[in-house]
């Protein structure tokens, strides 16, 4: 197949180079095939390496081409569903279980860069920013949550004055800082967890797209230039898996994000940005996230998109998002625009599980997989090797098909994100 250009992002554009690797021709045999080559892919295939499992990628366009080579890149505990809701899906148990394995994934894309020699400009810090003096209110409960409930003692409550030191920027009025999060060059940190699975035997090929699977052991994945004969199947292709596993498709939707990095800003200026460089992310329901990059600029991401994603269009308006929170930057020049989907489920949590006993699948990351994609493939190499308790709380997560079928559904998400725009603007 054709092969589409990548993104003109600032990650593509500073990233060390990667390797082109040739589509699949012919059969393949290996025990585990893995469709999807972002950081869910990889990594499961990269933990089954290290178990000592065979193991075929396969990857319908290049490594890192979809979300996980073009994301805000931060690197945050919990899920994008809120711990209240969790409990009422799971029970508080379970959604205590949910918390510490995503803690863990924080922790993980830290030990990997560590101990893999990763140089992907790790730094440590989130800040998760009020706006308003309902922000202020959530956050303290939060906080006091955090620590009493979760056991997670580094996070504190940062008040007005405090947070003004922090962020140039007028707009906030409280947040809750958290020392174990961070963010990373995304592309950087995936293109070595591909070059570590390579190094232990992982096949992985680019330009294949996966057109069926059939059976259980031994399962067939067919693609148009050939099949890969394996005992256990990993679906990790999110919203582009599309027609070929439709019973997915109906519980995700796409939902496109938007994403500016300036021109270089200098060291003293960028620094002033964010003092402690941190990155953050506000508290609206249509959020806006930045941080700042280790060549000094900003990347500023923010709002959604539901018609495509023009280059021109994004700077203009992500600019204009940006420019309210830091209006100093009126004179700065951007020098990328660019557009994703994140998968999101109806409910937000996260929706892993099998659609048999041999075909798993990962996917719904609703806008937290940076950290949670790398643990969730640990989690399917545990169970794949017989140890399925891990990932068994997050299959017992339930899920809805998105409402309206896979026509009107998008209509009925506009209407609902309109709703919540306007919560935003209340008090």
């Amino acid at each position: 197949m054709a092969l589409l250009q990548p993104a003109l992002t600032y990650y593509a554009a500073s990233a060390r180079p990667a390797p082109r690797r040739p589509p699949l021709a012919g059969d393949q045999r290996c025990d585990v095939c893995v469709v999807g080559g972002g950081f869910a892919g990889i990594s499961t295939a990269l933990n089954l390496a290290e178990r000592g499992y065979s193991v075929v990628v396969l990857e319908g366009q290049q490594v890192g081409w979809g979300a996980s080579g073009r994301n805000g890149a931060q690197v945050l505990a919990g899920v994008a569903a809120s711990q209240d809701k969790l409990e009422r899906l799971i029970g508080a148990d379970d959604a205590r279980k949910v918390w510490d394995v995503s803690v863990e994934g924080v922790r993980l894309v830290r030990e990997q860069s560590a101990r893999l020699g990763l140089d992907c400009d790790y730094v440590p810090g989130h800040l998760l920013a009020g706006l308003k003096p309902r922000h202020d209110a959530e956050l303290q409960v939060y906080v006091a949550e955090l620590q009493r409930k979760y056991g997670y003692e580094g996070v504190r409550y940062v008040a007005r004055d405090e947070i003004r030191t922090l962020i140039q920027s007028r707009l906030y009025s409280s947040a809750l800082y958290d020392p174990t999060a961070g963010h990373i060059h995304p592309l950087n940190y995936l293109r070595g967890l591909a070059a570590a699975a390579e190094q232990r035997g992982v096949r992985i090929f680019e330009g294949t797209r996966v057109l069926s699977f059939d059976g259980r052991s031994p399962v067939r994945v067919r693609t148009g230039s050939g099949a890969v004969h394996c005992s256990q199947l990993v679906l990790c292709g999110n919203v582009y898996l599309g027609d070929t596993a439709p019973t997915l498709a109906r519980k995700i939707m796409a939902v496109g994000t938007c994403i500016v990095t300036t021109e270089p800003l200098g060291q003293e200026r960028a620094q002033a940005l964010i003092a402690n460089n941190a990155c953050v992310a506000d508290m609206n329901w249509v959020l806006d996230y930045y941080r700042r990059t280790a060549d000094h600029r900003l990347l500023f991401g923010g709002r959604v998109s539901y018609a495509g994603f023009d280059p021109d269009r994004i700077a203009a308006a992500t600019r204009a998002r940006m420019l309210k929170v830091f209006p100093q930057l009126a004179d700065v020049k951007l020098d990328f625009a660019w557009g994703g989907n994140v998968d999101i489920t109806l409910n937000r949590a996260p929706h892993f599980g099998r659609l048999n006993p041999d075909v798993y699948f990962l996917q719904g990351f609703s806008g937290h997989g940076v950290a949670l994609t790398g643990v969730a493939g640990k989690m399917v190499a545990e169970a794949i090797a017989g140890q399925s308790e891990r990932f068994d709380v997050f299959a017992r997560i339930p899920h809805a098909d998105f409402p309206g079928g896979m026509v009107l559904r998008r209509p009925a998400l506009v209407l609902a994100m309109l709703y919540y725009r306007i919560k935003d603007l209340l008090p």
